[in-house]
């Protein structure tokens, strides 16, 4: 399958993109494609006009660079740290910038926090927002707690429990990547 990882932190000192590396890594080892827009690289403009709001192959190189990978893509990671109890502006960003290209697609919510809770609380967030742009959310979030200490910077699990509870959170995803993906074959509404 070929999967979107989307990280959206622009802190100097952040620590999700560990994260973000430890489901990239997890998901590549089970024979995925695995692709990561991460909005310190990708640096879209705050949202004026969204993808397609721009004739065919005018939007900005990162963001058509984006729009190609989401387009390909069977389905999405998002990897959330919480932000007041909510979403980072830099993630609500990417995702503000497409739409279709998420459309009958899953998604997966990774949040992480540098506390004992998770992230649950933006993962509660993201469904909606989720739901809103089409992606079809997975019941299992894959909560993170201690995130700055729970992987290395290449995003091995430095608390080894992490790599064994990924494992039904990435099963439970495939079923929907598969499932999803042959329904499209046989076409969707709109």
């Amino acid at each position: 399958m070929n999967i979107v990882v989307i990280y959206g932190s622009n802190r100097s000192d952040r620590q999700g993109i560990k994260a973000a590396r430890f489901i990239i890594n997890k998901l590549s080892e089970r024979g995925h494609n695995v692709e990561l827009i991460d909005s310190k690289e990708y640096k879209l403009p705050f949202l004026d006009k969204m993808h397609k709001e721009y004739e065919a192959g005018k939007a900005p190189e990162m963001m058509e660079k984006a729009h190609k990978l989401l387009k390909n893509a069977d389905g999405f990671v998002i990897v959330s740290g919480e932000y007041n109890h909510s979403i980072p502006a830099a993630l609500k960003n990417i995702l503000d910038h497409f739409q279709s290209e998420y459309y009958f697609k899953p998604s997966a919510t990774l949040s992480y926090s540098a506390g004992p809770f998770g992230g649950l609380r933006v993962a509660v967030h993201l469904r909606a927002v989720l739901s809103e742009l089409g992606m079809s959310s997975i019941p299992t979030i894959f909560p993170v707690s201690a995130v700055q200490n729970a992987f290395d910077y290449d995003g091995n699990a430095i608390d080894k429990n992490y790599d064994s509870r990924v494992v039904r959170f990435i099963e439970e995803f495939e079923w929907y990547l598969t499932a999803l993906k042959n329904q499209r074959k046989a076409g969707i509404p709109y």
